[in-house]
């Protein structure tokens, strides 16, 4: 009798795999990552287990993802759960934030494919508390903030952060540029005397000048545009009015070998925009002419 049972219920197993797998291959995707608790209780729950569940979960994440990669290729976005993906990398990350994969994974799946950076500059700020030596996280939080979001001035302050945690020349300059794009030349210019002050390689101060010079200028133009709108109550049409009204004599020139302007607005702008091998791209300033 035992026997029989035993080999009733293997038989039943056998025939019961198919269904299962179709079963299986069918299920929603958010059935398929799994419930996730709240990383912020679970992380109380779990204590010192938390950093491998959170090691645990941002290797799931990446698996699902993975899968899905021939939908992400061709925009087919409907049919990924990135919320639960969310959910599940927002709580791998509570669970642990010293994992560089989780972060990372979670800026590149939804910034770019989705959009949702403020989703993602929330993860990474998170992040930042724990991390502050790491750079990349100043980085992405810097991109994020300018390139997506527009906020220029919290941009370059991650861009500062990177800046100073590397000591590199592309940050520096980044940071100054995004100070100026959020209407705080002033604070771009003070910014970057303080880098050359402090640079000890000749090359790198020279890259630091090059920059400096540009704001320089670009400040020079900017009061001047003021001056000639307090004069004669309007904006000039180009920057060309003001050599004509003989608030300056000339037009300084951009080191970046670029051409400044001034927009509808009376923002002044460049054509290089502040950066080299600017030649190669289109000149949006034509309609300013």
């Amino acid at each position: 009798m035992r026997y029989a049972i035993l080999i009733l219920s293997f038989l039943g197993m056998v025939l019961y795999i198919p269904i299962f797998s179709s079963t299986m291959h069918n299920r929603a995707a958010t059935v398929k990552l799994g419930f996730v608790p709240h990383g912020k209780l679970y992380k109380a729950v779990l204590g010192n287990f938390r950093w491998f569940e959170g090691d645990y979960y941002t290797f799931k994440a990446t698996i699902y993802y993975g899968g899905k990669a021939n939908d992400v290729m061709h925009h087919r976005y409907g049919n990924v759960e990135y919320y639960n993906l969310y959910r599940t990398i927002k709580t791998a990350i509570i669970l642990n934030p010293y994992n560089e994969d989780a972060y990372y994974f979670a800026q590149a799946a939804f910034a770019w494919d989705v959009g949702q950076v403020r989703a993602v500059t929330s993860l990474l700020e998170y992040v930042y508390k724990y991390r502050p030596w790491d750079f990349q996280i100043s980085f992405f939080l810097g991109f994020d903030y300018a390139y997506f979001m527009h906020n220029y001035i919290k941009g370059a302050q991650y861009f500062k952060d990177a800046a100073a945690l590397t000591h590199s020349t592309l940050f520096t300059n980044l940071a100054a540029r995004y100070f100026y794009e959020g209407g705080k030349t002033e604070l771009g210019i003070v910014y970057l005397k303080y880098m050359i002050k402090t640079a000890k390689d000749k090359k790198v101060k020279k890259i630091y000048k090059q920059r400096l010079e540009a704001l320089l200028s670009i400040r020079f133009l900017e009061n001047a545009v003021k001056s000639y709108k307090n004069r004669f109550g309007i904006l000039p049409k180009d920057l060309k009015e003001l050599v004509k009204s003989r608030i300056i004599k000339k037009i300084p020139k951009d080191p970046y070998g670029g051409r400044f302007y001034i927009d509808s607005k009376g923002n002044i702008k460049t054509t290089s925009k502040l950066a080299e091998g600017w030649e190669n791209e289109i000149d949006r300033s034509e309609k300013f002419k």
